[in-house]
């Protein structure tokens, strides 16, 4: 079963935050995930962003394909120049 780094939102209405996770294809967006990579802050300034890179390395190294959203916050974190 393929697997997809994505975001699972968490927190308040009108306040979210994200965990960075690992998790397969078809299961819902806040529901199980196999690993948890990282956390994602947009609300403060400028946006909080915390990886464990070498677990994120070790991931896309399986084959897990990250999600737009996902993929833009991993690059800008410096993930893909490791």
């Amino acid at each position: 079963m393929a697997v997809k780094i994505r975001l699972a939102r968490f927190g308040k209405k009108k306040k979210p935050f994200y965990r960075i996770v690992v998790a397969t294809e078809t299961a819902p967006r806040d529901s199980s995930f196999v690993a948890v990579l990282g956390t994602y802050d947009p609300c403060s300034n400028p946006a909080a962003i915390k990886i464990d890179k070498e677990k994120a390395i070790d991931w896309l190294k399986k084959g897990a394909q990250p999600t737009q959203s996902a993929d833009r916050i991993l690059r800008k974190e410096g993930v893909f120049k490791g």
